[in-house]
């Protein structure tokens, strides 16, 4: 799990000189004891740093430029505790260069009405000081998280707590680096796409690494290392009998523990953060990544299958938005549909790889043949992922940009056994219907691999694609085709 202490948010607040050191010394004050409480909130996963009220365009081009160079800083929240004249801020942020919320609060949270006077007015002017303030930021079109209300409410505290989990994962997102092991699915469109433009537009950079060279990691290791790891499996999963010590399949499990600690090493030595693999270059492997992919999610890491390094890197931005919050995310496939008259459902799984992150229940190592890549029979987990609201969200390179779409959906208790399906899986509803939800999905263009999320709402997608810039198509309950059709028309304007 990621510890999100390591990394820190400013609290900026804005005054001016105009109402002298007293009124100052108590913003000052007051804005300590804010950033102090949001700091020690187990609501808000990051360090909170307070940082003395800023009242000049030298001071706040200062702080600005100190939070784009400081290691771990991810974001700034900023407060007008008086009357901050936004001009001041125009220089200061023309040169910030990470993501900013905008607390419109005040420090006290009722008014003291038998004791309000024009000393208390003077110094607490948020209502109108943050609105000098937001003025400016939308002239000078500038995306920011708009969060209302008193400090100390639970509705303030979790929408502080979703910004700051996304500004780790746009922080994230820019240093990050991904691995192809070989190149995507020969002729597949959607998996495929503009890295350089990716790169540009997100930070992340993707390249490829010869399947022969991972290989080489993946046989340096020793039965000692081999047979410490095969004990990890057998402490934590339900093993088939044929992959016990003296099983007819151990040989495969030793294998798929070989290439797991091959594929760890490769990643941990390169600082990659998220990796794909393909069934069409397994070259000097005796089997397709199973279990070892599943565990690499479950350990962080982003993963995409057949060479999707935009859905990789979803998978891996996703879970460090979501480090320390129950359920899970993985890389998913709808795979097939129950179109049931009053019961359809669609059933997502993927050949191998599913993180048993989002598990319910018992997860089972097991081994059966593949059907597919023409190579030895791959061990794998097989399990139910649990019931509950759940996102799907794809990433969607155009051509002149990049789209993030979204389906709220509604996962079932999976109640079939499936005897003869030995891959883990996860039924759900899509919103706002199987057939709206699917029309709309298709009309936007979304790939048929997603990151499937647990944990993570809409709010959190919508703050992603405001930090990063891109155009985001949501599908929930609300959505109609009409609709849809026209804002993907109206789109097209904006984004030309």
């Amino acid at each position: 799990m990621l510890d999100l202490k390591q990394f820190e948010v400013w609290f900026v607040t804005g005054s001016q000189h105009l109402y002298g050191e007293e009124t100052l010394r108590k913003v000052d004050e007051h804005s300590k004891i804010i950033a102090d409480f949001l700091n020690n909130s187990p609501k808000i996963p990051v360090k909170v740093v307070f940082k003395p009220v800023v009242k000049t365009p030298d001071e706040i081009l200062n702080i600005c430029r100190a939070a784009n160079i400081t290691h771990n800083c991810v974001g700034i929240i900023t407060w007008m505790h008086t009357f901050s004249p936004a001009k001041m801020w125009i220089r200061g942020l023309n040169a910030l260069q990470v993501p900013i919320l905008h607390l419109h609060t005040q420090f006290n949270r009722d008014i003291p009405f038998s004791e309000i006077d024009m000393d208390f007015m003077n110094l607490n002017q948020s209502a109108h000081g943050d609105r000098e303030f937001g003025h400016i930021l939308s002239k000078m079109r500038l995306n920011r998280k708009v969060v209302v209300g008193h400090w100390q409410t639970e509705s303030v505290l979790e929408k502080i707590n979703s910004w700051v989990r996304v500004a780790i994962g746009k922080y994230k997102m820019q240093t990050m680096k991904i691995a192809r092991f070989g190149d995507n699915m020969r002729y597949v469109a959607v998996t495929d796409g503009d890295k350089v433009s990716a790169e540009m537009k997100f930070g992340f950079e993707v390249n490829t690494y010869a399947v022969g060279d991972l290989v080489k990691v993946i046989n340096q290791f020793s039965e000692n290392e081999i047979d410490k790891l095969i004990q990890a499996y057998e402490d934590t999963y339900e093993l088939m009998p044929s992959l016990s010590k003296n099983g007819e399949h151990r040989s495969a499990l030793v294998e798929a523990a070989r290439i797991e600690l091959g594929l760890k090493a490769f990643l941990e030595d390169g600082g990659f953060s998220a990796y794909t693999n393909t069934f069409e270059d397994l070259h000097g492997m005796r089997q397709l990544p199973g279990i070892g992919s599943q565990r690499m999610m479950a350990a962080g890491y982003g993963y995409g299958g057949e060479g999707d390094w935009k859905t990789s890197a979803m998978v891996h931005v996703l879970k460090v938005m979501a480090s320390g919050m129950p359920g899970g995310n993985s890389f998913m496939e709808d795979y097939t549909y129950h179109f049931h008259p009053t019961d359809s459902m669609v059933l997502g799984s993927h050949m191998l790889e599913i993180c048993p992150s989002i598990a319910q229940g018992a997860v089972k190592c097991e081994v059966h043949p593949l059907g597919i890549g023409g190579k030895e029979d791959p061990v794998r987990l097989v399990f139910n992922a649990s019931a509950g609201p759940a996102l799907n969200v794809s990433l969607v390179d155009l051509g002149n940009r990049f789209r993030l779409i979204v389906n709220e959906v509604e996962a079932v208790e999976v109640t079939e056994s499936f005897p003869k399906l030995p891959t883990a899986r996860a039924i759900w509803k899509p919103q706002p219907s199987m057939e709206i939800g699917l029309q709309a999905w298709i009309l936007a263009g979304g790939a048929h691999h997603t990151v499937y999320s647990q944990n993570l709402t809409t709010e959190y997608i919508e703050d992603l694609a405001e930090m990063l810039e891109v155009e985001l198509v949501v599908i929930d309950k609300n959505t109609s085709i009409k609709s849809l059709k026209s804002e993907l028309k109206l789109n097209e304007v904006y984004y030309r």
